[in-house]
């Protein structure tokens, strides 16, 4: 996103902020969603989204074509969150879509953030992941941008509902929706990191051959704790293809001292010295 986009995201997520101060956690679900709603309006209109961006036209008639196209559509919190960020000046139109989907994920956080469920939130999220590697026929079906995406965030619903909470959910269907026009994989990847932020925290994604004891992981955790200077969540997967050793990654820090590294690091040094 480009320098004045950021601006502008920042001015939408400052609005939010001061809006979520005033209200219940269920009002913030229910803007999330009407955000969703908008920012799918703005998608399918391309001479209504060029129009809003244009930098061009003067920040009051830009608001002055959303509000027309929004009163008595959405809520008063909604419609103000959204007229900030249509007063912003955005790179491309193509940054107010993207803004639309962080700000109403930041509501979704928000409110789990009150409710005391982030924790649950991104383990779920992580779960829910790993669960759709491990099946190449659902990761195909969840994946595949030609199918309908209607269809797909609804075969989410039917895995989650009812299993997971409400939040995860509803961020799993936006990662399947193309999150941040990530495929579904990398859009859940990223809602993890985001829910992690949301408590101040970062994610150590952290792969082992064997399960890891409680007191091992806790260890690491204090570790990784310390070194960034953050607290630290880790998020555990199991593959027995390692063979042994562990690999954690941070952010696009990555620490591997896996058997099946060292293997390969062994093969590479005999076939350069024939």
């Amino acid at each position: 996103m480009s320098a004045t986009g950021q601006e502008s995201l920042q001015a939408g997520l400052d609005a939010l902020a001061a809006y979520a101060k005033r209200v219940k956690p269920e009002t913030l679900l229910k803007v999330a969603g009407e955000l969703i709603a908008v920012r799918d309006v703005f998608a399918a209109e391309a001479r209504l989204r060029r129009a809003l961006t244009d930098p061009g036209q003067p920040a009051k008639a830009r608001s002055g074509l959303a509000e027309q196209v929004l009163s008595g559509k959405v809520s008063a919190g909604s419609l103000k969150i959204v007229l900030s960020l249509v007063n912003g000046r955005w790179g491309t139109p193509g940054e107010l879509i993207s803004a639309l989907e962080t700000v109403s994920v930041d509501a979704m956080l928000s409110a789990g953030l009150t409710q005391g469920v982030l924790n649950d939130v991104e383990d779920e999220l992580f779960r829910f992941g790993r669960l759709v590697d491990g099946d190449a026929g659902l990761a195909e079906a969840l994946s595949d941008s030609r199918a309908d995406t209607v269809g797909r965030a609804k075969l989410v619903n039917t895995l989650l509902s009812g299993k997971a909470n409400p939040i995860t959910v509803r961020l799993a269907e936006l990662a399947v929706r193309g999150f941040g026009g990530r495929r579904f994989d990398a859009g859940i990847a990223a809602l993890v990191d985001r829910t992690a932020a949301k408590r101040d925290q970062r994610v150590a994604y952290v792969t082992v051959a064997t399960p890891l004891p409680q007191d091992q992981e806790n260890r690491l955790v204090e570790r990784l704790t310390g070194i960034y200077g953050q607290p630290v969540s880790a998020q555990v997967t199991v593959d027995p293809e390692i063979v042994g050793g562990i690999r954690v990654q941070i952010g696009h820090d990555l620490y591997d001292g896996t058997v099946a590294r060292r293997l390969t690091e062994a093969r590479k040094a005999l076939a350069g010295g024939r």
